[in-house]
């Protein structure tokens, strides 16, 4: 070969294809460990590969392509296609993209939070100096995504650059955003709102070629984590708005930081659910805003391995880190993902790591806990100008006019005198509200019997040929039966046929819980088994072609990522009734988060509603301290300003009402519903066909059996069967038993005509199986008190408790017949 100074140089050896894929396949499977990923130099030095690393020709080559500035994990998948396809994407030379349009948005971004530091000098906002480069990448995945025919995107991500990416991504004013550090509507907001790195926002992507993406960033609190399955819980509703092939148009984009994707349990829930049946959203991108500390945790104190992401590792998904500081590997692997998620219906993790300019917050001074790592960042440029020089550009002129356009946007923040609202809701919101509950919000719920009858047959139909068990084959007799008004409904048939009346109408309907098609009580059968094929069939999914759709699933072993998932669900399917089911109502707990910062405080916070309904198994039996209590307590104190509806239907038939007033009314508030357990068959908990046709709920049942009583047993749920039970029993007609179905809004208009109808009646007492310390002891005693005039108002209730109950069932009856007897006054 001849050379420019005419010189001859020999050929270069030849490589052989054998010894050439061997090399490759070690920098495949190890090459990530040498790739330069901090662009401080800081942490993540390079690691020896476990096997020998390959000198050579061949193995300068893949050097070049593992282990530069991008690292690739997915070797661990065994799909033989994906990985294929994922070394063609990392085995070539990448095409030069659009540099001018990467340095006007990171110019933007960077000078958009100077602008925030300079005239809000002080104040929190959680800049996404150092990791700006995150900007283009979203740019990049919703080009990639929009030509693939993706036309929503929903986008969760904790505070860490929020509001950078609410005005460069979702399309935000710059001036909306300064408003807000104006403040300058407090009153507007006493009592509620949020800080404005938890809102929400709305807004629209359009791409080089005009094709426009949707976009929604979901509205997350401080609980970093806690917003992953809400939003794949919207984007499983907006999928299924949509039909089929509707996870296609629909895009979920994750963001997550570093010590949050490794520490939140919820986030690794949130994972598992990828391919479930229930759960599946067609792929999820999730990247990970990774400024190598948590608050003030280096790595090494967040996760026990190399990367925050090896939590992902569980999942057969392609994992790819990339030094953040070189905008033109972070965009290609933008697209990568983009695309991968398009072929593949699979998620994908992005690991952006870069660094953090300021502490935490900006009112953090992060130089006590790493003065090395903050000596460096001091002075180091931002990134728009290494780019600029790294292209050969000179963006002064285009720093400029940026800049001097967000000044001309805080000028005009200074002026404003309300709160713009950063998002708006979607038209299927529009017929219902949320606000105070009214005298017009109780819709009529009853139905004829022969309606009631049709519906039964509709649960109970099988197809040709199947094999029932001969349980349900029993069961279903006796359910044929009820319809006849032959027996009694119980809870069971009473709540499939409150489902089946609504699926007529065209109301869709899901419900998810730990073995809730079953039913962990052996109460709900709402999906057979063939008992020779093992063939499933769900009779109210198959009750008409012009019906609701009806989806139940056994969920995960879950409570927070499933709640989540499901409130997710009913924001963007409100007419819908959506339902979650603890496998026993203490184990909503493992929920706390969701409840506490979505389901109880959304519309305090952000406006938002939703009808989610929660089924909690609650009732003391003797079953111990974690099946016992649902913890009323818990909800009646998160209960204000008509944010909730709690429940305790005490019959089949008020189940049956309840359900439907739930779906039928435009008022869209969360149900928390406590349910019986050992009171779903029992007799005195049964109802007739004719409590059916009833007009609807009744949030208070009165006792119309007493005449005269002395004393007025006020009560909910379980316990007032047992009184009932004693009352016959004593023959003792001189106490009234009342019923409080509703606890919340406290039903004072139907309670006081109840108690009104005994004048007689000299004692109120409120009688509850849980101890004083729990149950809704708190909540009521104030409420009678108010209520009773000159009666006295008394109270039973087990003694103040650590734990909700007993472990021992024969102390379980002990203390229940303690409490029957004062409750009688003997």
């Amino acid at each position: 070969m001849a050379t420019k100074a005419g010189t001859i140089t020999p050929p270069a050896p030849a490589i052989d294809s054998n010894e050439r894929e061997t090399t490759f396949d070690i920098f495949r499977r190890w090459g990530y460990l040498q790739a330069s990923l901090d662009p401080l130099g800081q942490y993540l030095p390079p690691e020896p590969f476990p096997t020998p690393a390959p000198e050579g020709e061949s193995a300068k080559l893949a050097r070049s392509f593992y282990c530069g500035t991008i690292a690739a994990e997915f070797m661990h998948i065994a799909d033989p296609d994906r990985r294929q396809w994922l070394q063609e994407q990392m085995e070539q030379v990448p095409a030069k993209p659009d540099q001018k349009h990467i340095l006007t948005r990171l110019i933007q971004a960077d000078l958009f939070e100077q602008v925030i530091q300079s005239r809000y000098l002080g104040t929190k906002r959680f800049s996404l100096e150092g990791l700006t480069v995150l900007i283009p990448f979203l740019d990049r995945i919703f080009e990639v995504s929009a030509t693939r025919g993706v036309t929503k995107a929903i986008l969760a991500m904790s505070h860490r650059g929020r509001l950078s990416v609410m005005t460069n991504t979702i399309g935000r004013s710059a001036a909306e955003i300064f408003t807000k550090f104006e403040d300058v509507d407090p009153r507007s907001t006493m009592g509620g709102g949020d800080v404005k790195y938890h809102m929400g926002a709305t807004g629209d992507y359009t791409g080089p070629n005009g094709e426009k993406i949707a976009l929604h960033l979901v509205s997350n609190p401080s609980h970093l984590e806690a917003v992953d399955p809400v939003a794949l819980g919207r984007a499983r509703a907006k999928a299924e708005r949509i039909g089929k092939g509707g996870s296609a148009q629909v895009l979920p984009v994750e963001m997550h930081g570093d010590a949050a994707f490794a520490g939140q349990g919820i986030l690794a829930e949130t994972l598992n659910m990828a391919t479930l049946p229930g759960y599946n959203v067609g792929g999820t991108i999730h990247v990970i805003v990774n400024n190598l500390l948590g608050f003030t945790a280096v790595p090494e104190e967040s996760n026990s391995s190399r990367f925050a992401t090896d939590i992902a590792k569980r999942l057969p998904i392609p994992i790819f880190h990339v030094n953040a500081e070189d905008p033109d590997a972070v965009i290609r692997i933008a697209a990568i993902a983009a695309e991968y998620r398009y072929r593949f219906h699979s998620d994908i993790v992005v690991d952006l790591v870069g660094y953090r300019k300021h502490g935490h917050s900006e009112v953090d001074d992060p130089t006590v806990t790493q003065p090395r790592r903050y000596a460096i960042i001091k002075d180091r440029a931002p990134l728009y100008q290494l780019y600029a020089k790294q292209i050969g550009v000179d963006p002064a002129a285009e720093a400029q006019a940026i800049q001097a356009g967000l000044l001309e946007d805080q000028k005009t923040a200074s002026k404003a005198d309300h709160i713009p609202h950063l998002s708006s809701l979607p038209t299927y919101w529009a017929p219902y509200r949320g606000g105070e509950l009214k005298a017009d919000d109780n819709p009529t719920t009853g139905l004829p019997a022969e309606k009631i009858a049709a519906l039964v047959h509709a649960t109970t139909k099988t197809p040709e040929g199947f094999h029932l068990h001969p349980k349900l084959k029993k069961l279903f007799e006796q359910r044929e039966e009820m319809g006849a008004g032959t027996r009694p409904f119980d809870y069971g048939m009473a709540e499939l046929v409150a489902y089946a009346s609504l699926l007529e109408t065209g109301t869709p309907i899901r419900l998810t819980g730990q073995d809730s098609q079953r039913g962990t009580f052996n109460q709900r059968h709402s999906v057979i088994v063939d008992t020779e094929t093992e063939v499933r069939y769900t009779p109210l999914a198959n009750m008409s072609d012009k019906q609701g759709k009806f989806e139940v699933y056994n969920s995960l072993l879950s409570e927070a990522a499933v709640l989540g998932f499901e409130y997710g669900f009913s924001r963007d399917f409100p007419e819908a009734l959506t339902l979650w089911e603890a496998q026993f109502g203490d184990f909503a707990n493992g929920a706390q988060i969701i409840i506490d910062q979505f389901i109880a405080a959304s519309e305090a916070k952000w406006g938002l509603l939703s009808g989610l309904v929660m089924l909690l198994p609650h009732g003391y039996e003797g079953q111990g301290p974690e099946h016992s209590s649902a913890r009323i307590e818990r909800f009646l104190q998160l209960a204000a300003y008509d944010n909730l509806q709690i429940c305790q239907p005490s019959t089949a038939a008020q189940y049956f009402h309840m359900l439907r007033r739930q779906s039928m009314r435009k008022w869209r508030k969360p149900l928390i519903v406590f349910t019986p357990k050992s009171m779903l068959r029992h007799p005195d908990a049964s109802s007739s066909l004719a409590d059916f046709a009833k007009d609807a709920f009744q949030n208070v049942l009165p006792d119309h059996e007493v005449k005269s009583p002395r004393r007025l047993l006020v009560c909910s749920g379980k316990i007032g069967h047992n009184l009932r039970v004693e009352r016959e029993k004593r023959k003792d007609m001189g106490v009234a038993i009342i019923f409080v179905e509703q606890l919340f809004p406290w039903p004072e208009e139907e309670l006081q005509a109840a108690l009104d109808e005994h004048p007689e009646a000299q004692e109120i007492v409120w009688v509850q199986e849980e101890p004083a310390n729990m149950g809704a002891f708190f909540y009521v005693m104030p409420e009678l008190r108010r209520m009773a005039g000159q009666r006295a108002v008394l109270s039973v209730k087990r003694t103040a408790s650590a734990s909700p109950a007993t472990g021992s069932a024969k102390a379980h009856e002990m203390e229940e017949k303690t409490l029957i007897d004062l409750a009688f006054g003997a």
